[in-house]
């Protein structure tokens, strides 16, 4: 099967603007194709990685990928799928984030130059006013414009001339890419297809009518319970390790439905049709072992943070699981216990139930401190301790950073160590 084909069956397939066009070009020769992103934010989280997975797969097929950075859109706002209008950014702010997110494709794409970033601003930055109105505005109905759906959806409540004229900016950058790159699709997700489709209108305008221009929208993302992908109740999985460790991503992976998995399996991993559909058949038969999901939160977390990621993320699970936290590593504690109670404390040594007590406040009493020590019930740096005497010294374990205290079989309390 050709690319398109894998798409199709992936699921992966919204709108397309000339479904046999694009399948004989594909066929013809190694397309240039594009997708765009706004730096709104200093990092993508998972929704964005969506559409970038369909590059990757043109990509891995032999195709030349390009992705657009909006140095240039991204400072005066989508109104794609927003209610209302953005809040505008300096321009500092917008390159910082420019910088971060190309910082992150790298990671994604490889550094083998089979794939290039570009950044909007430096053709757009060149235009005046009077060449975006003669050249450009001249060429849009504003009849038509008012008809996409990304515009419709916010007559009610308002649109800013600035946001209206979006869809003329991101036109422009098709026209530049077929113009300078040779390329000839952009994909983008389902709220785009009004964007892409004025892009290839333009093309067409000033190239002619045959001008061979493509457009591909990726169905939006639901879950099997109709809630939007990529939303936990921490907020959004962002890429960027500082903002979601690569642990907490590892378990968003691992936590998902067997309604959903084999459908991110589709989409988020480059595993075959084969491996996946024996992964479906395990989820029915033997749901319980998890499989699908273990081996889609090793796919996806390797593929956005590296094999390293994979192997911290599964030892801090099996440790959380088990108890034996003492063989983590102080980064694998700081990722695993991020969301868990903590309490900042000094390096002194100190009799376990003072610490307990006096220290931690993990206790609320000596006199249940004492019991709790003596009954077994008190695991320090994963070690039981029933020594009522027995002292704690924090700078034994994980450099020194850290005691891990867990209280029972599943609360755990966090010391750092300041």
């Amino acid at each position: 099967m050709n690319i398109i084909d894998e798409l199709k069956w992936r699921d992966a397939i919204n709108q397309q603007t000339d479904e046999k066009g694009l399948n004989d070009l594909v066929d013809e020769k190694k397309v240039g194709l594009y997708v765009g992103i706004d730096p709104t934010g200093d990092s993508m989280h998972i929704g964005h990685l969506i559409p970038f997975m369909i590059l990757k797969r043109f990509q891995l097929a032999g195709h030349r990928p390009y992705i657009v950075i909006g140095g240039a859109t991204g400072s005066i706002g989508d109104p794609s799928g927003k209610k209302a209008e953005r809040k505008l950014q300096t321009m500092d702010v917008v390159e910082d984030n420019a910088r971060k997110i190309s910082g992150q494709m790298e990671k994604l794409f490889g550094q083998d130059g089979s794939f290039k970033i570009v950044n909007n601003y430096d053709w757009t930055s060149k235009l005046s006013l009077l060449d975006f109105l003669r050249d450009y505005g001249k060429l849009f109905n504003v009849n038509t414009m008012l008809n996409k759906e990304v515009v419709a959806s916010r007559l009610e409540v308002g649109i800013s001339y600035t946001e209206f004229t979006y869809q003329i900016l991101q036109s422009i950058d098709f026209l530049h890419l077929f113009e300078n790159e040779d390329v000839q699709v952009q994909i983008g997700g389902a709220d785009q297809w009004g964007n892409i489709t004025a892009g290839i209108d333009l093309i067409h305008k000033i190239k002619g009518a045959d001008a061979k221009a493509y457009g591909l929208t990726i169905p939006l993302m639901l879950k099997a319970d109709g809630t939007k992908f990529g939303k936990t109740e921490g907020g959004a999985v962002w890429l960027d390790p500082e903002k979601t460790s690569p642990y907490e991503f590892y378990q968003f992976w691992i936590n998902q439905d067997d309604r959903d998995v084999v459908k991110y399996l589709k989409y988020f991993t480059f595993l075959s049709e084969d491996e996946i559909n024996d992964l479906s058949d395990k989820v029915k038969t033997a749901p319980e072992k998890r499989e699908a999901q273990r081996r889609l939160a090793e796919e996806v977390t390797e593929f956005v943070h590296g094999k390293d990621a994979v192997k911290e993320a599964e030892n801090i699970t099996k440790a959380l699981f088990s108890g034996n936290v003492a063989d983590l590593t102080a980064n694998e504690i700081e990722q695993g216990f991020k969301n868990m109670p903590s309490v900042d404390v000094t390096n002194e040594k100190k009799n376990i139930v003072e610490w307990l007590v006096d220290v931690t406040k993990i206790e609320p009493s000596r006199r249940q401190a004492r019991e709790d020590v003596t009954n077994g019930a008190v695991r320090i740096n994963g070690e039981k301790v029933q020594d009522t005497d027995a002292e704690i010294n924090p700078a034994t374990h994980f450099d020194g950073k850290f005691v891990v205290v867990r209280k029972g079989k599943k609360r755990y309390f966090l010391a750092r160590i300041k």
